[in-house]
């Protein structure tokens, strides 16, 4: 009889799959998981929130911890999983060298959720009024953070195809050492697309995005002072619905109802919101990783209008769920056209169908992670002994950190 393994997720925050893509991405790791017999146990330093998942209902065991406490030790020493995910690089930098002293034999991964030093150096680019260039990424301190915790582990998680290229060419880390892991969805039928409303019962264009997210308050921002001005002119009747977790008061500012422009607050069920809408706009300026929204688009079956940054890596060179384009003007004739051409509109619906079934399709991806876990698990030491600067930044990033939190711990005592 196979022995029941032993998953611990240390999470971030608790997981809101209707507040984010990263708390869907992290709900479809469970269930890859447990349908693949894991025992899991989620815990995190995160306070409850009113929208967080009941982990129980899907046979998790959910703990809360604490930052820079010994109890942690006691709990995982306990607890002696088989297998640690940590939820994010800051996550493993916290939690990651308690783990490697009290369970060194646990197998360590990392679900990266996108490359927060990639985000972040964009972002910084687009605020210098500057083009981005991949060589920013090495002058960037969130970066060296960042490999630094993927060398460290066993294997890390890679949503975007493109930021797998970036860590092999950029950054030179062994493709041993990461796995690419985009969304994961069932697949598509013609049945399933029956189901959804059509053309006609449709209304409105829609944006989507939680706004504890910076490039979705940007891109809001965008919206209502650049490209909303420009659709109205040419489409007067148009109405902008934007939905999102989290709105801040300078979002809910930007409410403006003569104006068709919408700040509506947080979506109770999203894909209702996207199913009736007609077309989303999602003009990104800057980000990282695949954008949950696109994808939720396409699996409502609305087409999308957004940016070459917002459909990075997301759709393997198929034709797009409707446009893509850098270009305002280009942007504004394409939603209008969207929303007022019917077999326009059609076709884009299907090229977003085709994308779903040739890019996310879960069973084509996690049969593949379990096996990889699996090989880990059969014989992490030879994994280990060919990643000599991931036992290296382990052996000194344990001491400085490990003292670090034990100086915390004691002041926090004090």
């Amino acid at each position: 009889m196979t022995q029941i393994k032993k998953l611990l997720i240390i999470g971030f925050v608790w997981p809101e799959p209707n507040s984010s893509a990263a708390g869907g991405r992290m709900m479809q790791l469970i269930s890859i998981f447990k349908e693949n017999g894991f025992e899991i146990t989620f815990a995190s330093p995160a306070l409850d929130s009113d929208f967080m998942v009941d982990l129980a209902e899907f046979g998790v065991d959910k703990k809360s911890i604490e930052l820079n406490n010994s109890s942690f030790d006691d709990f995982i020493i306990n607890l002696n999983p088989d297998v640690i995910l940590f939820d994010r690089f800051m996550i493993e930098e916290q939690f990651g060298w308690r783990v490697s002293e009290n369970c060194p034999g646990a197998i360590r991964l990392l679900d990266t959720e996108d490359l927060h030093c990639l985000r972040t150096a964009r972002q910084k680019a687009f605020k210098e009024n500057r083009t981005f260039q991949l060589t920013d990424l090495l002058s960037e301190e969130v970066a060296k953070r960042e490999i630094a915790s993927i060398l460290r582990c066993d294997l890390s998680f890679i949503i975007s195809e493109f930021e797998m290229n970036l860590l092999k060419e950029i950054f030179k880390i062994d493709l041993s050492l990461l796995h690419y892991l985009p969304f994961l969805v069932d697949e598509m039928t013609e049945k399933d697309l029956q189901k959804l409303p059509s053309f006609e019962e449709r209304k409105n264009f829609v944006f989507i995005g939680n706004f504890l997210h910076e490039p979705n308050w940007n891109t809001v921002q965008h919206l209502k002072d650049t490209i909303w001005p420009l659709i109205k002119k040419q489409f007067p009747e148009a109405v902008l619905e934007v939905y999102g977790a989290y709105p801040s008061q300078k979002v809910l500012q930007l409410h403006q109802p003569k104006n068709g422009f919408f700040i509506m607050g947080r979506a109770v069920e999203a894909n209702e919101i996207v199913k009736n809408a007609r077309v989303v706009l999602a003009p990104i300026r800057f980000g990282a990783g695949l954008k949950g929204k696109l994808l939720e688009a396409m699996q409502c079956g609305t087409p999308s209008v957004t940016t070459t940054i917002g459909a990075e890596a997301m759709f393997a060179n198929l034709p797009w769920n409707g446009f893509i384009t850098d270009d305002m003007e280009e942007f504004t004739r394409h939603a209008i056209a969207l929303y007022q051409d019917e077999n326009l509109w059609k076709q884009s619906q299907q090229n977003g169908i085709a994308i779903v079934n040739e890019c996310y399709q879960i069973s084509k991806y996690s049969t593949a992670l379990i096996e990889e876990i699996t090989s880990l698990l059969n014989d992490s030491e030879s994994h280990r002994l060919h990643n000599f600067m991931g036992s290296l930044l382990q052996h000194h990033t344990l001491k400085s950190t490990k003292y670090m939190a034990k100086w915390i711990e004691a002041k926090n005592k004090n």
